[in-house]
């Protein structure tokens, strides 16, 4: 189907915005705010407009999201709803119904962190420039009725845009709890509380292993191996 043009001012700038990436920009590529100004001089707050598309499921990253980008770059990466047809460009209900009350009684509920990852707001990354900011999500729930319903819950912005639609089973982790012995149940049950699993000594060091090169595996898989024939 043949697009609109971007260029259209009986469209929404909004839905400008979005032809404009498409058609000018391309997807997977880069664009600065000077770039999007100089297209569209006749709208004031083209930049809020253009982020109101993450809204839609519209991709663009900032150098928060991409360490590659300067600060005055973003990248178009993939599109999402079709704003520019009449009922698409409705903000969706989830995005418009919650009030900083209600989103900080989430926050707090969640005890501040990203419930996809485990970061918390504010901490840096694995690379150490990128601080996490967290946004409240809806997460689809299978529910043991076998009916779904979306709820919400914190999840910082990385993994809100790599993600997709995250559908969870709450029947198989119910099933699961029944199958636990009284003493895993009160383990789980002090995770719970503490809201975190302390690991051990051995899971530590199994999560270090993993992310050694093969030649320094092999040197801690010899090392193991003497230490055992020692043992002996």
């Amino acid at each position: 189907m043949t697009l609109p043009s971007w260029q259209d001012k009986k469209l929404g700038s909004m839905a400008r915005a979005a032809l404009w990436l498409l058609q000018e920009v391309g997807e997977g590529n880069v664009f600065t705010k000077a770039q999007l100004r100089e297209a569209f001089p006749d709208v004031a707050q083209i930049d809020r407009r253009t982020r109101d598309l993450r809204d839609h499921d519209w991709r663009i990253d900032t150098s928060r999201d991409d360490v590659s980008l300067q600060q005055q770059e973003q990248r178009f990466v993939a599109r999402g709803a079709d704003v520019w047809v009449p009922g698409k460009s409705k903000a969706p209900k989830h995005k418009t119904s919650l009030t900083t009350a209600q989103r900080m009684k989430i926050f707090q509920a969640d005890n501040h962190l990203c419930r996809s990852c485990g970061i918390a707001g504010g901490e840096a990354y694995e690379d150490g420039v990128t601080l996490a900011v967290l946004n409240v999500a809806r997460r689809k729930v299978l529910l043991p009725s076998g009916e779904t319903e979306h709820q919400l819950v914190t999840e910082c912005k990385r993994c809100g845009v790599g993600g997709g639609d995250r559908e969870v089973d709450l029947g198989v982790i119910l099933d699961l709890a029944e199958a636990l012995s009284p003493m895993e149940r009160q383990i789980f049950l002090a995770w719970i509380t503490a809201d975190q699993r302390p690991l051990s000594p051995m899971e530590k060091m199994w999560g270090i292993f993993r992310t050694l090169p093969e030649e320094s595996r092999k040197a801690v898989t010899d090392a193991l191996n003497d230490m055992d024939d020692q043992d002996d």
